[in-house]
């Protein structure tokens, strides 16, 4: 297996964890300077582990952040398997397992469309809460669940920690790897992963709250979901640290998704840049 550590802080430790477990690791981007946490390295330039797995072949490769909070996994044919894929596996073996507290996953809005899909198919209750991995925490210590996180890699498992652990989420997926006999891959297909857009707008944040009540505005987002359908969603939501609203839109074809977050970001433009 790869293991990219981005110059971080896993560059102390994951050698010496995968090597413990019995792991054939081959560890790089483990020479941090100071300066070259997260250059072009880790789960927040994937691009790079997927080259390092098909370079050497690898059955898998794991990827983290400079603080080692995410984890982002590639499978052996250097596709890119993120943090909803990940916890749909998790959440699946677990229920499988009986240990799914309250049969439950704890996502947030912005998880793929196809991890709801996945969850309803399973028969397992996906709860979506604000953008934020502390939203995610809150909800799981309220109601008990204990596997929750966010698309970017940043997962929770609330029996043996309160925050995100890359290096445990990694160490999760490899049990379940040996458990089942099946490659990454295989096991990755059980979310199907529906193409996303994002559009950001520039809003001064003084007019960010008009959003929610622009006549014009709400019709365009209307007219995009119900013309999606059950095979797609839009979500509009304005950002909680900068000047922008953002537009996500969802479905199986990418450019009719495409067109209609750019046709409602003309529209926000318009009505409040």
């Amino acid at each position: 297996m790869a293991v990219d550590c981005a110059n971080g802080s896993a560059s102390t430790t994951a050698d010496k964890l995968f090597e413990n477990l019995g792991a054939e690791a081959l560890v790089f981007h483990a020479e941090p300077d100071g300066t070259n946490i997260n250059k072009d390295c880790g789960s927040t330039h994937i691009e790079s582990l997927t080259k390092f797995v098909k370079m050497h072949e690898c059955q898998l490769g794991v990827a983290f952040d400079g603080d080692a909070d995410r984890c982002l996994a590639v499978d052996e044919n250097g596709n890119v398997v993120d943090g909803d894929q990940l916890i749909a596996i998790f959440a699946d073996y677990m229920k499988k397992e009986g240990t799914l507290a309250k049969d439950t996953a704890v996502v947030t809005v912005m998880s793929n469309l196809g991890f709801f899909r996945f969850a309803e198919n399973k028969d397992i209750h996906a709860v979506a809460t604000k953008v934020g991995d502390r939203y995610v925490l809150e909800e799981m210590l309220k109601e008990g669940y204990n596997i929750g996180g966010e698309q970017s890699g940043h997962i929770i498992f609330s029996d043996y920690a309160t925050t995100g652990d890359g290096q445990l989420s990694a160490v999760k997926l490899l049990s379940i790897i040996k458990a089942t006999g099946k490659p990454l891959s295989e096991l990755a297909d059980v979310m199907e992963q529906y193409p996303q857009v994002m559009v950001n707008v520039n809003v001064s944040n003084d007019k960010k709250g008009l959003l929610n009540t622009d006549a014009d505005i709400q019709k365009a987002i209307q007219g995009a979901g119900n013309t999606l359908g059950k095979d797609g969603r839009i979500l509009v939501r304005a950002s909680g640290t900068e000047p922008l609203i953002r537009v996500m839109a969802e479905g199986k074809d990418r450019d009719a998704i495409q067109r209609f977050a750019n046709g409602i970001a003309a529209t926000i433009q318009e009505k409040l840049g």
